[in-house]
C-alpha cells in the first residue's frame, strides 16, 4: 500500500510539473523569436486577410491567422485573433476543446485523488490513472490527425503551386515560380516574374536590416504604414526593456509563391520563404546578449507584398506557419 501511495504521489508530481512547464516552454519559444514581426502574424492581405494562403512546398502548414490587423472582417468573428496555446491552433475546433477538457479533468483528478477509478483504491487506482492518461493521448492524437487531414484537404482544393524553379541562377533559384488564384477568386491572374522574385528577396534582407538599425524612416519606404506601425510598437517595447534586437546574415534558403492576385489597381503576392539569420537581443547599456546567439537559426514565414499600379512592391503582412 505504501508503495502504491508513493507511486501515485510521483505521478501526481510529474503531472503538475508537466502542466506548469508546458506553458513556460511555449513562452520561451515565443521569446526567442525577436526578429522583425516578433514571431507573430501581422498585417493585411486585402480582401483575403481572413483566408489562409494556400500551402506550398516551402510552407506546407497552414499560415496562422493575423494577431494584429487593421482590416475589418466581413462577418462577425471571422477575424478573431488566435488565442495561442497547444489546443487553440487554427482548425482544432471541437476536438481541441475536448482534448483540453479531458486533460484538465485528468490533472485535477490526479491532484485531488479523483478520476475514473478513484473509488476502487490500490492497484485499480493506478490502472485507472493509466487509462486516463491513455485516453488523453488518444483524444489529442485524434484531434491532431483531424487537423492535419483538414489542412491537407484545403491545400489540395486550392491546387498546388508550380514546381519548376524560377529562371536564373543564384538566389533566384531558391524560388519556385507559379501563380495562384486562391479559393473563390474572381480576380484577374497576376503573373510573377524573375524581377518580382528579386524584389521579394531584396525586401527580405532590407527590412530585416532596417529593423536591426531601428531605422523607421527606411521601414516606411519598404513596408505599408500598417506594418510600420506594428514595427514601431515593437521597437518601442524593446526600448522600454532597454534592449535592441540585432539581425544579421539573412539568407534565403527556399521560397515559392502561394498566390498572386489583383484587386482594382493594386497587386498582391503572398510568398512562402524559408530563411536563415543570426537573431540576437542585446542589452543597450552593457552590450550583453540577453536572447539568441551568434549561431544562425531558420524561420519559415509567409510574407505578403502589395504593389499599387506603377509603384514598387512593399511588405503588407507577415504570417507564421
Amino acid at each position: 500500500m505504501n508503495f502504491t501511495q508513493r507511486t501515485r504521489g510521483l505521478v501526481k508530481t510529474l503531472a503538475v510539473v508537466l502542466a506548469l512547464g508546458f506553458p513556460v516552454m511555449l513562452a520561451v519559444s515565443t521569446a526567442a523569436d525577436a526578429r522583425v514581426g516578433g514571431g507573430g502574424s501581422s498585417g493585411s492581405r486585402g480582401s483575403r486577410s481572413f483566408s489562409a494562403p494556400p500551402s506550398t512546398a516551402t510552407a506546407p502548414n497552414t499560415a496562422r491567422p493575423f494577431d494584429r490587423t487593421m482590416t475589418q472582417p466581413g462577418r462577425p468573428n471571422v477575424g478573431a485573433p488566435a488565442t495561442g496555446g497547444f489546443f487553440n491552433r487554427p482548425g482544432m475546433g471541437m476536438l481541441g476543446g475536448l482534448a483540453a477538457g479531458f486533460l484538465g479533468a485528468g490533472l485535477l483528478g490526479m491532484l485531488f485523488g479523483g478520476g475514473m477509478f478513484s473509488g476502487l483504491g490500490g492497484l485499480s487506482s493506478i490502472i485507472g490513472l493509466i487509462l486516463q492518461i491513455g485516453l488523453i493521448i488518444l483524444v489529442v492524437r485524434l484531434a491532431m490527425n483531424w487537423w492535419q487531414r483538414r489542412n491537407a484537404t484545403a491545400s489540395a482544393y486550392a491546387g498546388p503551386s508550380a514546381t519548376g524553379l524560377a529562371p536564373g541562377a543564384g538566389p533566384l533559384a531558391s524560388f519556385r515560380s507559379g501563380s495562384g488564384f486562391g479559393l473563390g477568386s474572381g480576380s484577374a491572374p497576376l503573373e510573377i516574374g524573375p524581377s518580382d522574385y528579386e524584389a521579394f528577396e531584396r525586401l527580405l534582407g532590407e527590412i530585416q536590416d532596417a529593423w536591426s538599425n531601428e531605422d523607421v524612416n527606411r521601414l516606411h519606404a519598404l513596408a505599408t504604414p500598417e506594418m510600420v506601425s506594428y514595427f514601431t510598437q515593437d521597437l518601442q517595447a524593446n526600448n522600454a526593456r532597454g534592449v535592441v534586437n540585432k539581425v544579421s546574415d539573412v539568407k534565403l534558403l527556399q521560397g515559392d509563391l502561394a498566390e498572386a492576385w489583383r484587386e482594382g489597381e493594386t497587386d498582391y503576392a503572398s510568398v512562402a520563404m524559408r530563411f536563415s539569420l543570426v537573431d540576437k537581443t542585446i542589452d543597450r547599456a552593457s552590450g550583453r546578449v540577453v536572447e539568441g546567439s551568434d549561431r544562425p537559426v531558420e524561420a519559415t514565414e509567409v510574407w505578403t507584398f502589395v504593389r499599387p499600379r506603377g509603384a514598387s512592391w512593399e511588405l503588407s503582412a507577415i504570417q507564421q506557419t
